[in-house]
């Protein structure tokens, strides 16, 4: 919730307690200092149950602190038009806390939404839809079929007890994303995982099939936004963990609000919600989470996440600051919602919308992405990339296209292992691959134009 540095600016801050309570102005304030230091700091009249990140001056009574946690979560959705009257959100639901908090928040935002709507007389405005999808990855994990079957039947009741409006579930193996046949999907995903011996780029990779699990599922089911629960935490050691991979250029792409480089955007209104502070709420509203899906990272991840939480014991408010300082990184121009000229839409919404939009002098523009992971690639590497190769092959190309943290971490190393890795890769990754090999050598004929030879100057 707050911040103990002083010159923080971060929504949802409540500094301006601290100062209040070191300000008395009268005997009597003085000499009921003490009473209220055991008093909820926002309503001055529950006894407080849970700290925020701020330390002492943190202290929330059960309903201050949900409301200021929603609070945080609404002004996000709100700010950035992640979800508009017209929308279909498709809420990613891996079991954790974070997907339980942001799935709870969602059905609630949806919940007072048809409210207002049965209240009012002319129902000019719907009320937004709301999925949930949980990618099924069991056939990777060392887990019992009773244990998954026991998930499952946890998540399913997660999603029938939230009430109306009803949620569609969506139960999706993940590789499904490779073939319809379930056996030779999972033929396929086992030996894709096996060409890559770095354990980071195992990880990664499994992250990306995920990725485009969740955007199978929500095109195929008319959903116009897929909602991850990427809390403040996660995204901390994103920061640090894309930094030690060389990730840099396209690190302001991952950590943004709105993520629109996608074919459905993907919009994370839990950013300004720190791991302690879900975890606070799940315990105190007795949100039921699914324990089993949530094992260990490994490799770069692993440590990375490791050292983050080392950092949090030494100081409460070092993630905040951590995804602060990389959010002064200069955002993309896919990092927004496109304009919204949908009738339906408030038109409050819309000027709010517009108002917050990036200016195209103030953000990055790419044309090219990885195939893989689907980063944006800076031209000048790509075109160096393109014209140093020695073959044209299909699989050589590819890998040319390739950003160099995948190359480096997930493609295999032998040039001669590069063909069968490639026809392993789910068709939707080979797709893009060929279209980013399109636009990649258009750039590289435009910047050598001068150097070709004309048709009339071939014949001479």
């Amino acid at each position: 919730m707050a911040c103990s540095s002083s010159t923080c600016n971060s929504s949802g801050c409540y500094k301006e307690y601290e100062e209040e309570q070191h300000k008395p102005t009268t005997r009597a304030a003085v000499n009921g200092g003490n009473s209220h230091q055991n008093l909820c700091v926002k309503c001055k009249s529950n006894e407080p149950v849970c700290c925020g990140i701020g330390g002492d001056y943190a202290r929330f009574c059960k309903d201050c602190f949900k409301t200021n946690l929603y609070g945080k979560f609404k002004q996000a959705v709100s700010y950035n038009a992640m979800i508009t009257p017209s929308d279909k959100a498709l809420v990613a639901f891996s079991g954790g806390p974070s997907s339980r908090v942001v799935l709870q928040f969602v059905h609630e935002m949806q919940y007072r939404a048809q409210k207002n709507y049965d209240a009012s007389k002319d129902k000019s405005l719907p009320v937004f839809g709301v999925g949930v999808a949980f990618i099924d990855e069991s056939s990777i994990h060392s887990f019992t079929s009773q244990e998954i079957d026991n998930a499952i039947e946890d998540i399913r009741s997660i999603v029938s007890n939230l009430g109306p409006p009803s949620k569609e579930l969506y139960v999706v193996p993940i590789e499904n994303i490779f073939s319809s046949d379930s056996i030779d999907g999972k033929d396929r995903l086992k030996k894709l995982l096996d060409a890559v011996s770095d354990d980071s780029g195992k990880e990664d990779l499994f992250i990306h099939l995920r990725m485009l699990s969740l955007q199978k599922v929500a095109s195929e089911n008319g959903y116009t936004r897929v909602v991850l629960g990427s809390c403040t935490s996660r995204i901390a050691c994103h920061i640090i963990s894309a930094t030690v991979k060389g990730q840099g250029y396209s690190l302001s792409a991952d950590i943004q609000y709105v993520d629109s480089r996608w074919e459905i955007p993907v919009v994370l209104p839990l950013r300004d919600c720190p791991a302690q502070e879900l975890n606070t709420i799940c315990s105190l509203d007795g949100l039921k989470i699914v324990e089993l899906l949530n094992g260990p990272r490994s490799g770069i991840n692993g440590l990375v996440s490791s050292f983050v939480k080392v950092l949090q014991e030494e100081n409460p408010s070092r993630e905040c600051t951590i995804v602060r300082t990389a959010g002064k990184l200069t955002p993309f121009h896919f990092n927004r919602i496109p304009e919204i000229h949908n009738s339906n839409v408030p038109l409050a919404t819309r000027r709010r919308q517009k108002r917050h939009s990036l200016k195209p002098n103030g953000s990055l523009s790419s044309e090219s992405f990885c195939p893989i992971c689907n980063s944006p690639l800076k031209k000048s590497n790509l075109s160096s990339s393109l014209s140093s190769l020695e073959s044209h092959r299909n699989s050589d190309i590819f890998a040319a296209a390739c950003c160099s943290s995948c190359q480096f971490q997930i493609l295999p190393k032998e040039p001669s292992l590069m063909k069968q890795f490639v026809s392993l890769l789910p068709q939707p990754l080979i797709t893009r691959g060929k279209h980013g090999d399109r636009v990649d050598f258009s750039l590289l004929r435009e910047q050598i134009q001068d150097f070709l030879l004309s048709d009339g100057e071939d014949e001479i």
